[in-house]
């Protein structure tokens, strides 16, 4: 059997390779392939979008008609960006929902939003597993809230969580507002690891969660990105 060393070197130069950023990239290749998130045509933020693979992915499976947004607390250094990508340097968690929709056009009637939001967001791991599961799941929950003002109806989510005690909760919370939501584990993450990327589809505005109240403690400060 390969070592989780092995697997990781398998993806990392398949990623060199094919010109990928990361090996993060074949993760969402991975749930694309297998859950069908994007579409073409489709516009997509990414939070927390360093190095940049996710972005490489989506702009691919979107095309030139549709539009990707990426944000990171990171500077994403991008030579010849194309004209439907645009970067934002920031806390995805602070971002008013203005700031990221700005310029994304909408051919569909009612207000703008995303037809998809992707999250591999993950504060900076403290390498206790108890302390970083509850620091996503904080992630994951304000996510959730801000979704009725980025999300169209009927849109679709994947986001990242450390699995652990909340993650039942959160995903019945993902259940009650997509008309589906299943838990998928990428060939490319590490045999390992604890982080498993949640699917929803078909996007119920009105069910969505309340925004929490700000913790006492918040989760740990992130480091230079949100940790990809």
């Amino acid at each position: 059997m390969s070592s989780d060393r092995e697997v990781w070197d398998h993806w990392y130069r398949k990623a060199q390779a094919q010109g990928y950023r990361s090996r993060a990239a074949f993760k969402l290749t991975d749930i694309d392939d297998k859950r069908k998130v994007i579409r073409k045509g489709d516009r997509v933020l990414d939070a927390g979008c360093a190095p940049g693979s996710w972005c490489e992915v989506a702009l691919q499976r979107v095309g030139p008609e549709g539009a990707v947004v990426g944000i990171d607390l990171q500077t994403v250094e991008w030579r010849e960006a194309p004209p439907n990508l645009r970067l934002i340097e920031g806390d995805f968690l602070q971002a008013s929902a203005e700031s990221l929709l700005e310029g994304i056009e909408s051919r569909r009637r009612g207000p703008t939003r995303f037809d998809v939001v992707l999250s591999d967001m993950m504060a900076f791991t403290t390498g206790s597993q108890g302390t970083d599961h509850h620091a996503s799941a904080s992630i994951v929950e304000r996510l959730l809230a801000t979704l009725p003002a980025l999300l169209r109806e009927g849109g679709n989510l994947v986001y990242k969580i450390f699995e652990g005690e909340r993650s039942p909760e959160l995903l019945q919370k993902t259940r009650d507002c997509f008309e589906k939501a299943k838990p998928y584990k990428p060939a490319a993450s590490r045999g390992d690891s604890v982080e498993i990327f949640v699917v929803g589809h078909g996007f119920i505005p009105e069910a969505a969660p309340a925004m929490p109240p700000e913790p006492k403690r918040g989760p740990p400060a992130p480091g230079p990105g949100w940790g990809r």
